[in-house]
């Protein structure tokens, strides 16, 4: 697996991607969250809700970018079945390729702490910010870009495709971040709709933000990533067949 998993990350390295994508991660979110209309100085309090309202919209773009080629270049160049001859198991490789994609994303958030720094530093009295929220709001994200990654290494692996893979990507990352969510919303679903609400993301992105970290939504953030992967290894299988 960490073989696989080097090998990955080395081709981000090679390709720019990571740069491209934390630079426009970072670049991004910074004129959301510092220059354009309800920025932080305009907001007249100390406060970081910019950065995680907008940032899972951000992601939802570049996070199938990175992805996009985990497969679907495999199965464009004829590679596939080749790396699945090596002596990797199919999980070794989906898990290799999933770490990869995670740890840039991973990379991509950390720099914003510099974010927080500034806030704590611009408060009335210094320090005057909600900051186990703010934490709280950042392991969702972190746990956000984990399953926006999955989705994407989901996609890859059933097109060989890229542009495919990334459309697909994102309109499965809106349908679980905030399409579930409005579906709940019509009034057709009665006492059903907590629970739709409650599939969705949203809700438990949400509730983490208010700096509890609930086993409960830990639980599902790793679900959905577990059961998202399963998925992926089910696509791979199948080639077999």
């Amino acid at each position: 697996m960490w073989t696989i998993y080097q090998k990955e990350i080395n081709s981000f390295l090679n390709s720019l991607i990571a740069y491209v994508v934390i630079g426009v991660f970072l670049t991004g979110i910074g004129l959301l969250t510092w220059v354009f209309e309800s920025n932080v100085l305009d907001y007249g309090y100390a406060s970081l809700e910019t950065l995680f309202a907008l940032g899972p919209y951000v992601f939802m773009f570049l996070i199938p970018a990175i992805t996009m080629k985990s497969f679907a270049e495999e199965k464009k160049g004829g590679t596939i079945e080749l790396l699945f001859t090596q002596p990797f198991s199919d999980w070794q490789v989906i898990l290799g390729k999933y770490l990869a994609s995670f740890t840039l994303v991973f990379f991509a958030i950390v720099p914003t702490l510099v974010y927080y720094y500034s806030v704590y530093q611009l408060g009335n009295p210094i320090g005057n910010l909600d900051t186990p929220g703010i934490m709280g709001s950042y392991v969702g994200l972190a746990l956000l870009g984990g399953v926006f990654a999955a989705l994407g290494i989901f996609a890859s692996s059933i097109t060989s495709n890229q542009i495919i893979s990334f459309i697909l990507a994102v309109f499965l990352s809106y349908l679980i971040y905030g399409g579930l969510e409005s579906i709940a919303a019509i009034n057709i679903w009665g006492e059903f709709s907590l629970l739709i609400q409650k599939t969705g993301i949203l809700y438990h992105y949400n509730s983490l933000s208010k700096g509890l970290l609930d086993s409960r939504d830990i639980v599902y953030f790793l679900s959905v990533i577990t059961i998202v992967l399963l998925l992926t290894n089910l696509i791979l299988n199948s080639r077999k067949w």
